[in-house]
């Protein structure tokens, strides 16, 4: 009986293909090269999110479709795309991201990765290995800054991996749409799942987009143009419910590759409002205020896990200046008189 291929989110735009069995024993892949794989063992990822964005259960024996890529996940994988041909690769990204696992946290050095077996490669009519990022690269433009001047834009950026950005910038969403203003949200940067849009969208955002939109299975090492154009075809793509302000979220913490990357980049903070620090705990705050200074940003206000304790709200109040807001208040938009201005564009 022929197996049923799974096939993964970030594969949804892979329509018309074959299998070439032999390119799996010569090539090496680039990031967002398609290909069949079969599951060995089930580790971390006991499901993947499917072209449907349904969470499909796999089992040792499915065959699923996804695409090479990378991971940064500070409390999850760290994972890169194999520098030679493999017997076992593994699923980085439940939105279908595979890749080589390098590291893992704690927690998941027991259960390891969810191991695959390379069947062979999708290809089209001429035998070309199909590439979710080239089949989207017609919809990229050039960075100009142009869409940024078209709308406000609020940042909301963290300390680390599950400091709570997703959750402040989609409550932030809310928050505008409370005041009844147009909102969009754009997940800039992270591994393809749309679990953080999708939680934006439900909390009242009129458009939503991310890198996995236009064939990103990871933004994880992409060079620094990549990311300047990725910002600006997102931005476009949001642009067409002419929002009021656009809520951006950049993945992991501000030491982070392609955050820091971004931050340090005059062109792409020259085009930002506001900008939203997000906290697991008052010396993160604090200290991450700091070292925002450090790089010239200068954050407009504070959120995050540590707003959960007014102990610890407390203790960053007296240290700090800024305003901080509890995700209850930026839902009933009290943030809005914070952020609503344009206080930190520079050009």
């Amino acid at each position: 009986m022929e197996k049923r291929v799974k096939k993964t989110y970030i594969c949804k735009g892979v329509k018309n293909y074959s299998v070439d069995y032999k390119k799996a024993l010569t090539h090496l892949p680039f990031a967002g090269d398609v290909a069949l794989f079969e599951v060995l063992t089930i580790g971390k990822h006991t499901q993947v999110q499917s072209e449907q964005i349904r969470n499909v259960k796999i089992i040792p024996g499915d065959v699923i479709m996804a695409a090479f890529g990378t991971r940064y996940a500070t409390e999850q994988f760290e994972g890169y795309l194999p520098s030679e041909i493999a017997d076992e690769y593994h699923i980085l990204g439940a939105g279908g991201t595979v890749g080589i696992l390098h590291s893992s946290h704690k927690k998941f050095e027991k259960t390891g990765p969810t191991a695959l077996r390379l069947i062979g490669y999708a290809v089209d009519g001429n035998n070309n290995i199909i590439n979710t990022k080239k089949m989207c690269a017609h919809e990229m433009l050039a960075f100009s800054g142009a869409g940024s001047s078209l709308t406000k834009v609020i940042l909301s950026i963290g300390s680390s991996m599950d400091s709570g950005k997703t959750t402040t910038a989609a409550h932030l969403v809310n928050g505008f749409k409370s005041t009844r203003h147009k909102t969009a949200f754009i997940k800039l940067t992270g591994t393809v799942f749309t679990k953080d849009k999708d939680l934006a969208y439900d909390m009242g955002a009129d458009m939503v987009a991310d890198f996995g939109d236009v064939g990103f299975p990871s933004t994880y090492m992409c060079r620094e143009e990549e990311l300047l154009n990725l910002y600006e075809t997102l931005l476009a793509k949001v642009s067409v419910c002419s929002p009021d302000y656009v809520v951006i979220e950049i993945a992991d913490g501000i030491f982070q590759r392609e955050t820091a990357m971004l931050l340090t980049n005059h062109k792409f903070m020259a085009g930002i409002d506001a900008v939203i620090f997000s906290a697991g705990d008052s010396l993160s705050a604090v200290q991450g205020i700091k070292t925002l200074q450090d790089m010239h940003i200068n954050a407009t206000a504070l959120s995050g896990l540590f707003t959960a304790s007014p102990l610890l709200m407390r203790e960053v109040k007296e240290r700090v200046s800024l305003p901080i807001f509890t995700i209850e208040q930026l839902s009933e938009g009290a943030a809005m008189n914070v952020l609503g201005r344009s206080i930190y564009k520079t050009a």
